[in-house]
């Protein structure tokens, strides 16, 4: 007999222990890091904490990592999530539809995917999500022309207020530093604050010098500080900085590649924010 069920607390060792079966280059402790900071992060009311589980006689043998979050849209909150880790046992495979369907059944909630496999794209299309980012920019920032007076600083996990910033974006860079993110503030001669969140490349050959922005509120904002920020990651050894985009951006000086990110729902993610995903809770 299986059934889809919520993953609990008491379930998080065995999930552990079938994700580590299905995906050989993460370790144990990644997941169960990565499933302790879910079982202390908010989670909006009625959605489950860590995801869905097919469960045989208490064991499971499936499982789909679900991260909700609530955001601030001015006149509303709305609800987004972040489909992550898929797992099912390979002589159970045909009992996977049941983790999609249960996952997938909130007309008001917007769902994304941001790491599918390539081989995965025509599937995830005939489930009724579509593209939001086509691929990643990868930015050399210490070749663009620095705006006279801007400087960049960091921001630690304990900030409480910084300068020219919102509570909420506060609150988002102390959040993500508390991960291991390099949080950031580009700060202009006018003293308007700019802020950004950045994390080690996922992509293990590149990692020791590339950056991924996570986080910033529109992409102009990196374009106008990519020159200050450039020189604050060159002295950490750091020399690019990948970012969401949908072909070259104008006025950096990079690469593009395509790689797909996709949603389902009534709301189309931005680019450049992917705060509170899989890439900060689980790590890269």
């Amino acid at each position: 007999m299986i059934r889809c069920r919520e993953i609990g607390i008491t379930d998080l060792d065995a999930v552990a222990n079938l994700l580590t079966r299905g995906f050989a280059c993460r370790s144990r402790d990644y997941w169960m890091e990565g499933l302790r900071r879910m079982s202390m992060r908010e989670v909006p009311e009625g959605f489950p904490r860590f995801g869905y589980m097919l469960d045989h006689e208490g064991t499971p043998v499936g499982a789909l990592l679900l991260i909700y979050t609530a955001r601030d849209d001015g006149d509303r909150t709305s609800i987004r999530c972040n489909l992550s880790s898929w797992y099912v046992e390979p002589a159970l495979r045909n009992y996977a539809p049941m983790l999609t369907k249960v996952a997938q059944r909130h007309k008001d909630v917007t769902y994304v995917n941001i790491s599918p496999a390539h081989w995965t794209w025509p599937i995830i299309e005939a489930q009724g999500f579509r593209t939001y980012c086509g691929g990643s920019f990868f930015s050399f920032p210490a070749l663009s022309r620095p705006a006279k007076g801007m400087r960049v600083v960091a921001v630690q996990q304990d900030a409480q207020a910084v300068d020219g910033l919102s509570e909420a974006d506060v609150a988002l860079l102390a959040r993500h530093a508390a991960y291991g993110c390099l949080s950031l503030v580009g700060r202009a001669a006018d003293g308007r604050g700019f802020p950004f969140v950045l994390q080690p490349m996922r992509i293990r050959r590149i990692a020791p010098l590339a950056m991924q922005l996570i986080y910033c509120p529109d992409v102009a904002d990196y374009v106008a500080c990519a020159g200050a920020i450039g020189r604050f990651l060159l002295r950490r050894g750091k020399v690019a900085v990948a970012l969401d985009a949908n072909g070259r951006i104008k006025d950096l000086v990079g690469l593009y590649r395509e790689y797909r990110k996709y949603f389902k729902g009534p709301q189309c993610p931005r680019l450049a924010d992917l705060s509170d995903t899989e890439l900060v809770i689980y790590g890269p």
